[in-house]
């Protein structure tokens, strides 16, 4: 079942490894096959180095495992609720990259600095919300989704056009139309937390970007007249 999804879940599972977002087992990657609603997903605990695709999980809306001999990853629930709150999204990833999870640890948003933030956040990239004691004993990784989709909603964001979002104390959540779509924007994602971080140490008190740049070099890429890279 899904073999080819498997095969490209799997690939995009091992380039988080390649692509230094995560250390041991410390990450997920997944995508949801349009035509069945399943969704195909890393299995819990597992080392990239011994990974296979046979080893990937199938699971439905509900988290029930239609197919697999594992225990599909500890956040399916977190991706589950994203697939169901954010009908756009194919692909989710889940990481704890170092410079991203500083700043969700320190409880904050991701400022616009410049125009690499620009060219694939259209804003600042948002911190949600930590859990509640309540939230974190009851279903966990469920409500993990649920204050994501809470502060996507509360500021009216796109998660097209926000396609990442850090989770106070905890780490990085990244969408995409696909697995491969998702792992990329983790990876940049990363790069600009890193980005953001030295440009407050050279200068603590810098003020964001000009919303204009912001407007022009995301419009560029991404808006209905983009001009960047080839037709």
């Amino acid at each position: 079942m899904l073999e080819a999804l498997k095969q490209k879940v799997l690939k995009a599972n091992l380039d988080l490894v390649k692509n230094k977002l995560v250390l041991y087992t410390w990450g997920n990657v997944s995508e949801i096959d349009p035509a069945t609603k399943l969704v195909v997903i890393k299995p819990s605990g597992v080392s990239y180095d011994a990974m296979k695709a046979e080893d990937m999980v199938v699971v439905d809306l509900e988290g029930n495992v239609v197919e697999g001999n594992l225990r599909p990853s500890s956040d399916t629930p977190t991706h589950i609720e994203l697939y169901k709150a954010f009908p756009t999204l194919g692909g989710v990833t889940h990481t704890h990259s170092t410079f991203a999870t500083a700043w969700a640890q320190a409880g904050r948003d991701i400022p616009f600095y410049g125009t690499t933030h620009a060219d694939y956040f259209y804003g600042d990239i948002p911190c949600a919300r930590a859990l509640t004691e309540e939230e974190i004993e009851g279903e966990y990784e469920k409500n993990t989704g649920v204050v994501i989709i809470e502060r996507f909603k509360k500021d009216g964001l796109d998660p097209v056009a926000v396609p990442g979002v850090l989770i106070k104390s905890h780490g990085v959540f990244a969408f995409g139309k696909d697995a491969d779509g998702s792992v990329y924007n983790a990876t940049v994602l990363e790069e600009v937390a890193k980005m953001a971080f030295l440009t407050e140490q050279i200068y603590p008190d810098v003020p964001r970007a000009d919303k204009f740049m912001m407007e022009k070099h995301y419009q560029r890429k991404h808006g209905k007249n983009a001009y960047y890279g080839q037709k």
